[in-house]
């Protein structure tokens, strides 16, 4: 009598088990647009260790700029020794040393020159932030077009289950058959995989944006920004990107800190002149020193043979020079090109979208004429399956479109300089 009791109270069990609610994922946090893309610029990696970049070039900035200050330094000494000799057993002595560069026309240029380095390194800055703004836009996008995906598919899912039941019901009633009931749940598995597969998809894009918006967890893009407010025309767009685009600044600011580099070259062939003056105290004095007193010395110095290294010196900053601007050439010809690239990829995809909606929606039709048919006998389960995955192929291509079309809107603006804004 145990045993049966045994497999009931199992039963039970496995039953009670069965009934319990799936754990449902914690709800992730909803950020707009805007957000999503400041959080990336202020706590993104790269972005901070471009900010970080910034602080070290202006620290370098103090430390060159020291060698063309003056230099104040104070002295003591004290000196016991065993026993009086020539000279007292206790001497204390202390001074203070003034220096100070009167002349100093290249240890000026560096100090200067270091204050370029200091707006490149923030050009540098805004440049990453750019491209850090971009990967969470493209993210957020990206989360947005797996959402449309998942609400196609269980669109789809719902579809071919209504579809299963009414064949499943006619079987069971006797008026269908199982090949039209087996059709119908190989349609259906076929949309629940969309399905799952379009979960997982947007389980990585969520994650995808709280890495590029620099979130310990996931997050979820809220509603779908509005991408709109580029140029009228690709000269407008061409105008604004290189006077914007922080890619070309960043290129603009190299060749100004190069040149200016190579200019004052001349700096390095003229004298120094630097002045130093020491006060001090003795005690006790002796023949040599005084108890106290003073000096003050102008020294001059003029390097007549270096074997070469000024000359060798000015015509590498000539080349780095050159190639400055031949980098800045190529970074506007990049420019040039992502504009006219980005005006004809938003024209070509606002044109597919249009196509594939129309598609959706005619397969649509097509499928509601047919499953009408079906239920009427004019028609076959084949005839259902093959609209059914029709509809759904040309929901999922209208899907895809759509984020073609917002990704390209992105390009435009990115191509033109207004995203960020500057």
């Amino acid at each position: 009598m145990r045993t049966p009791l045994l497999l009931l109270v199992l039963t039970f069990a496995g039953a009670a088990r069965a009934a319990e609610p799936v754990p449902t994922p914690p709800a992730l946090e909803v950020v707009a647009f805007d957000e999503a893309v400041r959080r990336a610029v202020q706590r993104a990696p790269s972005a901070r260790i471009a900010a970080a970049e910034v602080a070290r070039v202006e620290a370098l900035l103090w430390e060159i700029r020291a060698g063309a200050l003056p230099l104040v330094s104070a002295n003591a000494t004290y000196t016991r020794t065993d026993e009086a000799r020539t000279a007292p057993a206790a001497q204390r002595n202390a001074s203070l040393s003034l220096s100070a560069p009167l002349l100093a026309p290249s240890r000026w240029y560096q100090w200067s020159h270091a204050a370029d380095q200091v707006d490149v390194a923030e050009a540098g800055a805004r440049d990453v932030r750019r491209a850090v703004a971009l990967t969470a836009a493209r993210a957020y996008l990206t989360v947005v077009s797996q959402k449309r995906a998942v609400e196609v598919s269980r669109r789809a899912v719902r579809t071919a289950a209504a579809h299963y039941e009414y064949a499943h019901t006619r079987r069971r009633g006797g008026v269908g058959n199982a090949l039209d009931e087996a059709r119908a749940d190989q349609q259906l598995a076929t949309a629940e995989a969309q399905l799952e597969n379009a979960l997982a998809g947007l389980a990585r894009a969520q994650e995808a944006l709280g890495l590029s918006a620099g979130a310990p967890a996931p997050l979820d893009a809220g509603a779908e920004p509005d991408l709109g407010g580029g140029p009228a025309t690709p000269a407008e767009g061409t105008s604004g990107a290189e006077e914007t685009r922080t890619d070309v600044l960043l290129s603009r600011e190299r060749l100004r800190a190069a040149r200016r580099l190579a200019e004052d070259s001349w700096a390095d062939w003229l004298p120094t002149v630097s002045l130093q003056a020491t006060t001090f105290l003795q005690d006790p004095p002796t023949t040599a020193v005084p108890e106290h007193g003073w000096q003050v010395q102008l020294v001059a110095s003029l390097p007549l043979f270096d074997g070469g290294f000024r000359i060798g010196q000015g015509r590498e900053r000539g080349a780095l020079a050159r190639q400055a601007e031949a980098a800045l050439d190529a970074a506007l010809a990049q420019a040039r090109a992502d504009v006219r690239t980005a005006f004809s990829n938003l024209a070509r995809a606002e044109a597919a979208l249009a196509h594939a909606r129309r598609g959706a929606q005619q397969a649509n039709a097509a499928l509601a004429i047919v499953q009408q048919a079906f239920r009427a006998g004019a028609t076959t389960s084949l005839d259902v399956t093959d609209a059914e995955r029709t509809a759904r192929d040309a929901d999922g291509a209208a899907v895809v479109a759509e984020d073609a079309v917002r990704q390209a809107r992105l390009d435009l603006l990115a191509a033109t300089g207004r995203f960020p804004e500057p």
